[in-house]
């Protein structure tokens, strides 16, 4: 077979395994994206290892393209969060977030200096210096809300006080880990931050030196707090009446065709401009776009397209990417890791929000929703292998870290927030119950 073949064999093959784990997944009563996770893990080289099939390893010119069906997969998988993220966006109640915007912005103060001291510390007693500690730390601050966003989708749940909280502080989760990450490289002297893979952007000069770094700080601050400010603008002054004249069109979908080029140039724009992820532009274009008179028409057109195809890919391909087997000799480090992120941002972000005034049980609900590191963990963790900050024996603990965050939660979010619904369903009856005493008093 020639490389194209393989690519749509390959293609096929997770598509399938991830509808058949998400379709089983359903039916023992958990959510679909942790069979869909669980299966590219069982794919991956941690057990089945398909890429090394003899089907996908040679093409009839003799070339081995192991590297280039990853890297298809991987762009696939790329777009397929940034579609995910729209549609988070798209179901984002704004009313909602502005009523838990106080809470949300301490919970993600939790969810970073927590993690990111727990890490360091949790590394440096496992010999490690404090440059790779921190580091390490910085990878555990990383809150990958696209599982979350799923699993509450799933939940119906995303409307929620609580799920609006867990979106609006996985987005200022999101800028405060760039500022880490930033003054985490500058501090172990690998330069400054970069635009690289998304995690960062950083001002040319030298590292080392005090001044520099603050001007380094002042310029990502500037950048960030621009791309915020004109991306949101600019939608909601022209975003509505683009679309009117663009829907008069005479081409086949010209709204979703215009949809997708914003949420991508959005995507495109947080990155390379705003220095913020890409999920976050994308995010915030699903946000300004369910703000217009075309809120269900793009819903619609968007579903189909996200989770026909590009989602799945995207959920399986965090398990090829990783090897469990590779950390069996350091199995008291993982574990301890695994615990602090846990606890980490189960105990930084809800002891907050219970502090902000959520009951106990709607902070815990925040804790477990921003668990998950997902792509956000696994972007941050590979800038740090490709610029010798951490090795690769380090690099593998925090994988195995990102993948087993970003299977509790799913699961972690299902046991915790039905309750939701029961608390729901008694207060409606206690209603009813109430106003059936009244009108037998009347009677």
């Amino acid at each position: 077979m020639n490389a194209i073949l393989q690519i749509l064999l390959f293609l096929t093959l997770v598509t399938l395994a991830s509808k058949g784990a998400g379709y089983l997944s359903t039916r023992f009563g958990q959510p679909a994206v942790f069979g869909e996770i669980l299966a590219g893990l069982l794919l991956g080289p941690s057990l089945l290892n398909v890429l090394g099939w003899g089907v996908f390893r040679a093409t009839e010119d003799g070339s081995v393209p192991h590297a280039e069906l990853s890297a298809v997969v991987q762009v696939l998988a790329e777009i397929g969060v940034i579609l995910l993220m729209f549609v988070a966006g798209m179901e984002t109640d704004l009313n909602e977030m502005r009523r838990v915007g106080k809470v949300a912005s301490w919970s993600a103060l939790g969810g970073v200096v927590l993690p990111l001291a727990s890490g360091a510390v949790a590394a440096h007693l496992f010999g490690y210096g404090w440059g790779e500690g921190f580091f390490m730390g910085a990878v555990l601050t990383a809150t990958s809300v696209s599982i979350s966003a799923q699993t509450l989708i799933e939940l119906k749940s995303l409307r929620s006080k609580e799920g609006s909280t867990i979106l609006g502080a996985a987005v200022i989760d999101d800028v405060m880990g760039i500022i880490v990450l930033s003054l985490v490289v500058a501090f172990v002297g690998k330069g400054t931050a970069g635009h690289a893979a998304g995690a960062a952007a950083a001002a040319s000069g030298a590292a080392g030196a005090s001044a520099g770094l603050g001007w380094t700080i002042a310029w990502i601050c500037l950048k960030m707090a621009l791309f915020f400010v004109l991306a949101w603008v600019l939608g909601r002054r022209f975003l509505e009446r683009v679309t009117v004249s663009v829907n008069r069109l005479g081409v086949s979908e010209p709204v979703m065709a215009f949809v997708v080029v914003v949420a991508f140039l959005y995507a495109w724009a947080a990155e390379y401009l705003g220095g913020v992820a890409a999920i976050t532009g994308s995010y915030m274009a699903g946000v300004l776009f369910s703000q217009t008179s075309f809120k269900e028409r793009i819903d619609r057109g968007i579903h189909p397209l996200t989770y026909s195809f590009f989602v799945p890919v995207f959920f399986i391909n965090i398990g090829l990417r990783a090897d469990v087997r590779q950390i069996t000799q350091m199995a008291g480090m993982t574990i301890f890791i695994l615990v602090v992120a846990v606890l980490g941002k189960v105990i930084g972000c809800g002891a907050l929000a219970w502090v902000s005034g959520f009951s106990y049980r709607e902070a815990l609900r925040v804790g477990v929703g921003m668990i998950s590191r997902g792509e956000v963990g696994l972007i941050v963790a590979g800038y740090g292998l490709a610029h010798g900050i951490i090795g690769p024996e380090v690099f593998s603990v925090m994988v195995l870290m990102v993948l087993i965050t970003t299977m509790i939660t799913p699961v972690w979010l299902r046991h915790v927030f039905p309750r939701v619904v029961e608390e729901r369903g008694a207060q409606v009856y206690e209603s009813v119950a109430r106003m059936s005493g009244r009108e037998d008093g009347e009677a």
